[in-house]
């Protein structure tokens, strides 16, 4: 008895070492990657090119495409939005400041940057990966399902814009504000002069 269970054992054990190896190697190279930000975005937006690519060669997998731009809008929702919400959770200490008097808190997105890169990427390798099964291409007419998908982002990037001007984020760093100083009077009429 113990002779048949240790063979299925001993196979078992190699396959899980192998994918005990591989998310260990790529988790080590999503970790180095965490640091490049461009280098990220130039990757993805190369597989988002290929992707595209490959939609246009086969001219199919719209349907395919309608879900991955859904999904992406969704992602984008959750990049833009605030990680407390201050109409939908009870107002506490990490809330955004609503007054000029209040004292500044850094914008906390609900979805990270890194977080969502890496949705954005795997969502494209996926589609790309669907686009080889034919059970997925399911003829559709895809003007109306581009018309549809846009007038979705519009609708919802205004309820989100609203939003913004309505608590007062920004959802973009913009960098380290720099202050210049007031320039000296002698300086300024020397250059009326010139």
């Amino acid at each position: 008895m113990e002779g048949v269970g240790g063979d299925g054992a001993s196979q078992m054990a190699p396959l899980a070492k192998w994918r005990n190896d591989f998310s260990r190697t790529f988790q080590y190279y999503l970790d180095r990657s965490t640091p490049h930000p461009v280098q990220r975005w130039l990757g993805t937006l190369a597989a988002a090119a290929i992707y595209v690519l490959r939609v246009y060669f086969v001219q199919g997998f719209y349907i395919v495409s309608y879900g991955l731009g859904i999904y992406i809008l969704n992602l984008l929702i959750g990049f833009l939005s605030p990680k407390i919400d201050p109409e939908l959770e009870a107002l506490d200490g990490a809330s955004l400041p609503t007054k000029g008097s209040d004292e500044f808190r850094p914008f906390i997105r609900r979805l990270p940057e890194f977080k969502f890169w890496y949705a954005i990427t795997k969502a494209f390798c996926v589609a790309f990966f669907m686009t080889f099964f034919t059970v997925f291409d399911v003829p559709v007419f895809w003007p109306i399902l581009l018309c549809y998908w846009i007038v979705l982002f519009v609708l919802t990037m205004k309820r989100q814009i609203v939003h913004m001007i309505k608590y007062k984020y920004v959802p973009f760093n913009l960098g380290k504000q720099r202050y210049t100083g007031k320039k000296s009077a002698a300086s300024s009429s020397g250059s009326s002069r010139d």
